[in-house]
């Protein structure tokens, strides 16, 4: 059975950082690339980041780039999501999922990704 399941969302206040982990388990986990999406209320979800499998290639929206950064540990099947310099607007659940393939591409597209964890919930106060 795939798997992902988030933790390390809170509250946090603006400026401050998280740090989002997403554990994989029922897949090979060097064989797909893992994307970040995040869902604000009332709003359709949005993608956030990707990290690539086969040439470790990253990507990033215009509205995190420069403030978040994904990585990847292999030894723990784990995604990390690096969230500095918060703002009120990142405020939304964080999910992580499993893409069909190995690399990130370009644009993030929910029908690209096949198997989502259940989210983490990160709030920005002013």
């Amino acid at each position: 059975e795939v798997r992902l399941v988030e933790s390390g969302g809170g509250l946090v206040q603006a400026g401050g950082s998280l740090r989002l982990s997403c554990v994989a388990s029922g897949f090979a986990f060097d064989d797909y690339a893992i994307g970040w999406f995040r869902q604000a209320p009332g709003k359709e979800r949005e993608g956030v980041s990707c990290i690539g499998k086969s040439d470790g290639s990253t990507d990033y929206s215009k509205f995190v780039k420069g403030r978040f950064t994904v990585s990847s540990d292999y030894a723990k099947n784990t995604v990390y999501l690096q969230l500095n310099s918060l703002k009120p607007e990142d405020t939304a659940v964080y999910y992580c999922a499993k893409k069909i393939w190995a690399e990130c591409g370009s644009g993030f597209y929910t029908y690209e990704y096949d198997a989502w964890g259940q989210g983490t919930q990160v709030t920005v106060s002013s």
